[in-house]
């Protein structure tokens, strides 16, 4: 088995990373994903699991929606993070749990909803189709995916334009944003894949694709739904 906590990426388990990691993600916001799992069948009853749940921000924005949140987590630092959060904020309906998308076992009901950002370009693409296929057992049939990523919308001979540009853009100051270092690391290290790819998993591992926004060329969302048949 695929040791996850090696593949989080170093940084994601350095307390003092992680205490600067929403600042340098730039402090999205959730609103169009909590909508996206609301129009696609989910309520106020609803249970989402947030896999990869980082330092909390959609786990307590999905909190004040829906009914239960379950954040998981492979790095101990990120879900230390995410529980003095929920702590300080007094919210009662979110569940730490330290897993991964490949060791998370879901007690109780499928879960109505997974949602995971920029954690499944962590595992390699063997991997990755075996955490899908995870994250459809989890799930009841009709349930949803919202999946975003680092995920490449382009065509291979357009890698290195793509790239200059993308590396072009990125932050002069680590503190506040992720540079140009940081971008070039992630190409190298780490498993970012081709939409076509990428698309092909969903597909075979149970998954109809209702929504796919992959107008970034290196970034990717998606609104998928668990059929029946898996």
């Amino acid at each position: 088995m695929l040791d996850e906590i090696a593949h989080a990426g170093p940084e994601h388990l350095d307390a003092a990373f992680v205490a600067g990691y929403d600042r340098k993600q730039g402090y999205p916001t959730f609103d169009d994903d909590t909508d996206a799992l609301l129009s696609h069948g989910l309520d106020t009853e609803s249970t989402i699991v947030d896999i990869g749940a980082g330092t909390g921000r959609f786990a307590l924005a999905a909190a004040r929606v829906f009914k239960t949140v379950i954040a998981v987590d492979a790095s101990p630092a990120m879900l230390a993070h995410t529980r003095s959060r929920v702590a300080a904020e007094g919210i009662t309906n979110v569940v730490c749990v330290q897993a991964g998308f490949l060791s998370y076992q879901h007690p109780g009901p499928p879960a109505d909803a997974v949602y995971t950002r920029n954690a499944l370009h962590q595992l390699p693409d063997f991997w990755k189709v075996m955490a899908l296929r995870r994250i459809a057992g989890v799930l009841r049939p009709g349930g949803v995916l919202r999946l975003r990523d680092l995920v490449y919308s382009f065509e291979p001979t357009d890698a290195g334009d793509v790239f200059d540009r993308w590396l072009a853009r990125a932050s002069g100051d680590p503190a506040s944003g992720y540079t140009a270092e940081d971008y070039a690391e992630h190409i190298r290290t780490e498993h970012s894949t081709f939409n076509w790819l990428l698309e092909r998993m969903l597909d075979a591992t149970g998954f109809e694709t209702v929504d796919a926004d992959l107008s970034g060329a290196v970034f990717g969302a998606y609104t998928c739904i668990r059929l029946p048949s898996h």
